[in-house]
C-alpha cells in the first residue's frame, strides 16, 4: 500500500510532507520521496528504504518549498531501486505522485516514445507525469492537462501533481483509490490516508472517482467527472 501527501502553503512544506510520509509508514513500503518547487525549478529527493533515510538526504541538501508533494512506495512496476521512486519528473517541469495501477501503461508508454519522450523508470506512473507535459506544452493550464491526461488512462489511480511553471498551484485527481483534500486556513494539503493531515487540520473533504481538485493557499476547486464545479462536505 503506497501513500500520497501534497501541500502548498506560505511556509516551508518539507516538513510536514516527512511528518505525513512517517503517519503513512503503517502502510508499508521499500522506497520514499518527496518534490519541492523552489527557484523556478522542480528539487527533488528519492531513497532507498525508511522514510528516514529521504529526511536525512532533504535535511543535507537543505530542501526548502512552500508546495510539494511526497510518496511512499511499494514497487508493482519495477524493482526497488531510486530510479523508481516517486515523485517522477517529466522534462524538468512536471512532478507527480500516484498511487494505483495503470492498466493501459505499455499503450501509453509507446505512444509518449514516438513523440520523443524518454523514460528514465520501470514505472506506470512515469506515464503519467509525460502525458501531463505533453497536454501542458499545449495549452499552459495544469488543471486541463491533468485532466486530459486522466482522461487517456485506464485502471486505478490517486494522483498529485506540481509544476514549477505554476509554483502556487497543487492539482490532484482521483479514480479507484482513496485521496482526500485537507482544509487549512493559507494553506491547503492532500494524502491517502486521513491519518497523514492530523497535525495539520481537521477539515477535510472526501473525493469520489473522477473528481479533479485545483488547490492554492487560499481556494480549492473541484470538478467531477463530466466537469462541472462541485462543492463535496
Amino acid at each position: 500500500m503506497c501513500g500520497i501527501v501534497g501541500a502548498v502553503a506560505h511556509q516551508n512544506v518539507v516538513p510536514l510532507l516527512v511528518e505525513g510520509l512517517s503517519r503513512l509508514e503503517y502502510r508499508g513500503y521499500d522506497s520514499a520521496g518527496i518534490a519541492v518547487l523552489n527557484d523556478d525549478a522542480i528539487r527533488r529527493v528519492r531513497a532507498i528504504g525508511r522514510v528516514a533515510e529521504m529526511q536525512g538526504r532533504a535535511d543535507s541538501e537543505k530542501l526548502t518549498g512552500t508546495t510539494g508533494i511526497g510518496h511512499t512506495r511499494w514497487a508493482t512496476h519495477g524493482g526497488v531501486t531510486e530510479f523508481n521512486a516517486h515523485p517522477h519528473v517529466s522534462n524538468g517541469d512536471i512532478a507527480v505522485v500516484h498511487n494505483g495501477i495503470i492498466e493501459n501503461h505499455e499503450e501509453q508508454r509507446l505512444r509518449l516514445k514516438q513523440l520523443d519522450y524518454v523514460f528514465e523508470s520501470q514505472t506506470d506512473t512515469e506515464v503519467i507525469a509525460h502525458l501531463i507535459h505533453y497536454y501542458f506544452q499545449q495549452g499552459n493550464d495544469l488543471f486541463a492537462a491533468t485532466r486530459l491526461a486522466t482522461a487517456d488512462l485506464t485502471g486505478a489511480f490517486a494522483i498529485a501533481v506540481v509544476s514549477h511553471l505554476k509554483p502556487d498551484l497543487m492539482v490532484c485527481a482521483r479514480m479507484g483509490c482513496p485521496l482526500l483534500i485537507g482544509v487549512g486556513e493559507g494553506e491547503n494539503f492532500i494524502a491517502s490516508d486521513v491519518s497523514a493531515l492530523l497535525s495539520a487540520t481537521r477539515r477535510v473533504i472526501y473525493l469520489e472517482d473522477g473528481d479533479t481538485a485545483s488547490l492554492t493557499c487560499d481556494g480549492i476547486t473541484l470538478l467531477n467527472s463530466n466537469g462541472e464545479t462541485i462543492e463535496r462536505p
